[in-house]
């Protein structure tokens, strides 16, 4: 076991991507212990063959793309500021209203920042509004993405722990817009603070025009909800939904056209390969570490060293903040989830529940360096150096892990919808 866990972490270590690192060492760890490799082969053929629900995940990052080209996402943005914008900090509340808007169509917060963060980075600074406030809003209300469904690490998840994707999707919602909530409170604080001036309040006739311009890319997530709670599609039914519902909607919108399809499909398989084969990778990892007994004996540590759940709760969210700074999100989820699932269950906490603390978990981890992809993909967008962006989240991370607290302690917040509903 120590050579998996050993040449693993010296790769990681060395900078080596992290789906070389999964394959790499479990091939060293087959190797050394005469264990044929067509076992990695068949592994990897089941973890991504033999998944249906794996399908969402490339659909939903191509969802993304296009209505990033197609003129979906200024739209959003512009309703979502004729609506909040006269409150103080208006521009800061449009930013984090419009990101729970699209994270109801693209699942991925680098989507929500790359294509979105643009749009509301141009607008606040236009507006007078500092950078270092503006860039802040932006990265943290980006990760509300994949909290508010469909969401791609709640696919991965659901997946992983072999519970229902629809669930989960459900499951996040409250909690997204419990952060959304938190965020607009903290923005009217600081606005307050820093002397922002009101902006007229958008009369009717505008806020009306806005949504009429709007409306059929803020249905998107009531088609994909509502089909998933009728019955009518599964997750990966209703990403390709999304897909043929976002190209409709930019060809009529006359923002994209036949040409740009072969780049927005490139696009595509460049953020979904890396997905694929870091799942890939890690079902061969996790294999090895199921035949090690490795959850078992984590298990068996918790309940010898840890008496209660929530010292059991706030020492797996201490774990995963900590994994969520160094290792990007998707390549956690596929090697922490078989390994923390039986402890959560030893300690009576719902599956699903858990999956919600994670992903906000590694969400958080967007934000702080050194990996912080959102912060990157800010510093491309907005040509500020990294670590001005850095220096300016802190507040919001604060806030996000206040967030994280209330949502791990008071499981209610997670599992009341999906309650009412009878799931």
């Amino acid at each position: 076991m120590l050579e998996l866990l050993g040449s693993f972490a010296l790769m990681l270590v060395a900078g080596m991507p992290v789906s070389f690192c999964l394959v790499i060492s479990s091939l060293f760890y087959l190797t050394i212990n005469d264990i044929s490799p067509i076992i990695a082969i068949q592994r990897v053929a089941m973890s991504i063959g033999d998944s249906f629900t794996l399908l969402s995940v490339p659909l939903f990052v191509l969802a993304g793309c296009i209505m990033n080209s197609g003129g979906i996402t200024e739209r959003i943005f512009g309703f979502a500021n004729k609506l909040v914008g006269h409150i103080t900090g208006g521009l800061g509340h449009a930013n984090i209203l419009a990101s729970i808007i699209f994270s109801g169509m693209s699942g991925t917060a680098i989507a929500d920042t790359g294509g979105l963060g643009a749009i509301e980075l141009k607008a606040m600074k236009d507006a007078g509004y500092d950078e270092d406030f503006s860039l802040a809003v932006t990265g943290a209300s980006s990760i509300i993405g994949p909290i508010i469904p469909p969401s791609v690490p709640a696919v991965l998840f659901g997946v992983i722990a072999g519970v229902s994707v629809g669930k989960l999707f459900i499951a996040g919602i409250v909690p997204g817009l419990f952060m959304g909530l938190m965020m607009s409170a903290f923005v009217y604080i600081q606005s307050k603070r820093k002397g922002y001036k009101k902006t007229e309040r958008a009369r009717v006739k505008e806020i009306l025009q806005a949504f009429r311009k709007s409306f059929f890319a803020i249905l998107t997530p009531a088609i994909i909800i509502g089909g998933m709670l009728g019955g009518m599609f599964t997750p990966t039914e209703a990403a390709v939904i999304a897909v043929a519902y976002a190209l409709v909607l930019s060809f009529v919108y006359k923002e994209i056209k036949l040409k740009d399809i072969p780049r927005l499909l490139k696009e595509t398989g460049n953020n979904t390969v890396s997905v694929m084969l870091i799942v890939a990778g890690a079902s061969i990892f996790g294999w090895i570490l199921t035949i090690e007994q490795v959850p078992q004996k984590i298990t068996y540590l918790f309940i010898n060293n840890i008496d209660n759940q929530v010292v059991a709760l706030l020492f797996i969210n201490l774990l995963l903040l900590m994994v969520g700074m160094f290792m990007e999100t998707i390549s956690a989820i596929t090697i922490l989830t078989p390994v923390l699932l039986p402890v959560v269950i030893t300690f009576g906490i719902d599956p699903i529940h858990f999956g919600i603390i994670m992903i906000l978990n590694l969400m958080i981890g967007l934000l702080t360096p050194p990996v912080g992809m959102v912060l990157y993909v800010l510093s491309a967008v907005s040509n500020v150096p990294f670590e001005k962006i850095v220096k300016a989240i802190w507040p919001y991370i604060i806030v996000l892990s206040i967030v994280l607290m209330i949502i791990t302690f008071v499981p209610e917040i997670v599992l009341m919808l999906p309650g009412l509903l009878g799931m």
